[in-house]
């Protein structure tokens, strides 16, 4: 039988050093250039992107723990990269907030009991979403970007 909850936190564990073995030598202007994705993101944008994801998911995650079947509400990504000049950025600096939400989400879900992984939480866009499966989004999308800007950064 597989360890779901071992297995995600290994997975969010791997990201960060995913992320600093993807951009270790690329520069500021190199990650301002390297556009893809659906997006039309620079590596900036992308990596903008993952902090403010991971900044809402912790909230999201804390909120759930915290309070019985919360309402928890979706957001614009485009409007909130609009919002916080993601192109205008600072690539060390955004994936130094990446790394900070990281951890302290890692911190929170290592202190989960097996129960409060299945606690809910009613996504205004979604419906019923469980700590676990919101876990599991947030692990398929750090692989889906990651994935992006590696693509982004060899075709630059």
């Amino acid at each position: 039988m597989y360890d779901t909850i071992h297995d995600l936190l290994d997975a969010f564990r791997a990201t960060p050093e995913i992320l600093a073995a993807l951009l270790d030598n690329v520069t500021q202007e190199q990650a301002e250039s390297a556009k893809g994705g659906d997006e039309g993101w620079s590596v900036v944008e992308v990596v903008c992107h993952l902090r403010d994801a991971e900044e809402i998911a912790v909230q999201r995650m804390e909120t759930i723990r915290d309070q019985d079947d919360p309402l928890i509400y979706g957001y614009d990504q485009e409007e909130l990269a609009r919002e916080r000049n993601y192109a205008a950025d600072d690539l060390r600096s955004a994936l130094a907030g990446f790394m900070k939400f990281r951890e302290r989400h890692i911190t929170g879900l290592s202190a989960l009991t097996p129960q409060q992984w299945e606690r809910p939480g009613q996504h205004s866009e979604l419906g019923t979403v469980t700590i676990m499966n919101h876990t599991q989004h947030m692990a398929a999308h750090d692989a889906v970007h990651c994935a992006q800007i590696a693509r982004q950064l060899a075709k630059n």
